[in-house]
């Protein structure tokens, strides 16, 4: 993303007028590029270009000119004169992939995916990187199924793969996908345990798990107890101890899956409770 690619600007014809005048200024854009003077060196390559009169240079020089666009945030001339270095067949695939950054910054997510995947297929050797900017883009933009996808592709080509693995299940959860949001937790940990958000999100799963086997259990013991308050029931019957085990059952898969949530997450306080919780009727 960062690469400047340098052209050397042949005139052809005479150098007169403003021939001459255009000549001196895209040296001095030249100049300003190198130096990181976006906003100047756009000024002069801009003015440069429309006072070349029938004078030609190489069009290889419209990428130059998009990247001080872009870096001088003029995102709208950027795509231009990027496309325009398309055109010259002058490095498309990272032409494509600047379009892309600045729709991006347009938020215009659609035709930032667009453009980032034209990168891809005009053979960037960055596809790691341009899948996980568009998933970025696709995931700010809403359009959450084209982030899972993207996301994806990113972790496959090993870039970023634990801020893109996630991000996926993250967009997931937003899907309403709570299986595919566990089971890509699941492949996180397993690849990347040592972070904390995947390790704390997928401990956070077992945690609502294990409450929910919980609370059935309670719920026996309190269906139970509320036949011995009524009379219906006591305490010694084998009815009733037939519940308290059955309860029991619950509660012990309860633990199991909240000790899961532990080992990921030793910090986490439900799992904790939970934990004592079970312990105290088992």
């Amino acid at each position: 993303m960062k690469r400047i690619f340098l052209v050397i600007v042949f005139f052809l014809g005479a150098y007169c007028g403003f021939a001459q005048d255009a000549a001196e200024m895209i040296n001095k854009a030249q100049e300003a590029l190198t130096a990181k003077d976006y906003a100047k060196a756009f000024e002069l390559y801009e003015n440069a270009m429309n006072n070349l009169g029938d004078v030609q240079v190489d069009a290889a020089i419209n990428f130059n000119i998009g990247f001080a666009a872009f870096q001088a945030d003029k995102y709208e001339a950027a795509i231009k004169y990027f496309e325009k270095s398309i055109a010259a067949e002058a490095n498309v695939a990272g032409a494509y992939e600047y379009i892309g950054n600045s729709y991006a910054k347009l938020n215009k997510a659609a035709e930032a995916i667009q453009a980032y995947n034209k990168a891809i297929e005009a053979g960037s050797d960055k596809a790691g990187s341009l899948y996980y900017n568009a998933g970025i883009v696709a995931y700010k933009g809403n359009m959450l199924e084209q982030a899972v996808e993207l996301f994806g592709k990113a972790v496959a080509e090993n870039y970023n793969g634990e801020t893109a693995m996630y991000y996926k299940a993250v967009s997931l959860k937003k899907l309403d996908k709570d299986e595919d949001y566990k089971q890509v937790l699941v492949e996180g940990a397993e690849k990347f345990p040592a972070n904390d958000k995947i390790t704390s999100a997928l401990a956070n799963v077992y945690v609502q798990e294990g409450n929910a086997l919980y609370q059935k259990g309670v719920a026996i013991i309190n269906a139970a107890n509320e036949k011995v308050n009524a009379g219906t029931l006591k305490t010694t019957d084998a009815e009733y101890t037939a519940e308290i085990d059955k309860s029991k059952v619950e509660f012990k898969a309860a633990l199991e899956i909240l000790e899961k949530a532990k080992a990921l997450d030793a910090s986490n306080a439900n799992a904790a409770k939970l934990i004592e919780a079970c312990k105290a009727v088992i």
